[in-house]
């Protein structure tokens, strides 16, 4: 099931998280962007040419669109983060399935369609709930424009997944859509490096100089981004949508596994049944995906036979 891929791709991202909390220790976050965006459009550029394919595309756009978004909604969320209680700003951020699924719906209305998977929807929504017990937001009355800015990160966030999977079903190659977005951060990361050592509060530095420590965390970063942008393309061009998103969210349950092994994090029996939410949601989503395809596969067999058969008399 091509939504599984999702799984891959939050515990990859659930890694890069690691890599960036030791990294952000030596390196600014405009730089992190720029290394993983290096690394990863060093990584699917061999794999386009081991592969014998071509860093041509026929939808430039397209590319440039899912880039200027995602960067947005990527910067957005930084943003937020330094306003924020880490805890609230990743719960406004991970709204993105919720606003995928309601942009779903809208486009379904628009189009005359009656027919959703409300089924999903409550998947979806149970899965956030999990989030919620698990992270526990809080946000104070002065911290409510940082709030709208987290809450827009996630809205432009969900529409980079609808435009990921846009170009999946225009053909587009999974390696050559994330070879494009890290060759757009890749340079935007370098002129916002230039930016911020322009900037009075800065240390004047624009890149790092770095040792063997710091080198090996970027290459973490951004071969586990590179691979988790992989593996999320191809679930969300070739998954059911919502799925997919509900998927997303185990991207939480493996973090908060990494700050128990490496921070002595604490969860309590509300963060444990916040996590076995998302957990059971999950498989609950992926159960009834599967169930409804073989349901729709047994009853297109079925009218095929039954077609056959009336022909023969």
């Amino acid at each position: 099931m091509h939504s599984l891929w999702m799984l891959l791709a939050a515990f990859m991202f659930s890694i890069m998280g690691v890599g960036v909390k030791f990294a952000a220790e030596t390196y600014s976050i405009v730089e992190l962007v720029m290394y993983r965006s290096l690394v990863g459009v060093v990584l699917t550029a061999g794999i386009i040419f081991i592969r014998g394919g071509t860093f041509r595309t026929p939808y430039p756009m397209a590319h440039f669109w899912r880039a200027a978004i995602g960067a947005t909604a990527f910067g957005l969320w930084f943003y937020a983060m330094s306003k924020l209680p880490i805890a609230t700003a990743m719960t406004l951020n991970y709204m993105s399935p919720i606003w995928l699924a309601l942009i779903l719906f809208a486009i379904n209305l628009w189009q005359g369609k009656t027919r959703f998977e409300w089924g999903l929807v409550l998947a979806v929504l149970c899965s956030f709930v999990g989030v919620a017990l698990l992270l526990r937001p809080a946000i104070q009355a002065e911290q409510s424009l940082w709030g709208f800015i987290g809450l827009i990160s996630g809205m432009m966030a969900a529409l980079v997944y609808l435009q990921v999977r846009r170009l999946g079903q225009l053909g587009e190659q999974e390696d050559r859509v994330v070879f494009y977005f890290g060759a757009y951060g890749t340079v935007g990361g370098a002129i916002a490096c230039v930016i911020r050592a322009c900037l009075p509060e800065s240390d004047g530095i624009i890149w790092h100089t770095h040792d063997l420590t710091g080198f090996g965390q970027l290459m973490v970063i951004g071969i586990c981004a590179a691979v988790g942008q992989i593996a999320m393309t191809r679930a969300y061009q070739l998954g059911k949508t919502l799925v997919t998103a509900n998927l997303q969210y185990t991207g939480i349950v493996f973090s908060s596994i990494w700050g128990i092994l490496f921070w002595d994090d604490k969860l309590g029996w509300v963060g444990w049944l916040g996590m076995a939410i998302i957990i059971g949601s999950g498989i609950t989503a992926t159960f009834f995906d599967v169930r409804h395809k073989s349901l729709s596969t047994y009853a297109t067999a079925k009218e095929l036979l039954e077609t056959r058969q009336e022909k023969k008399h």
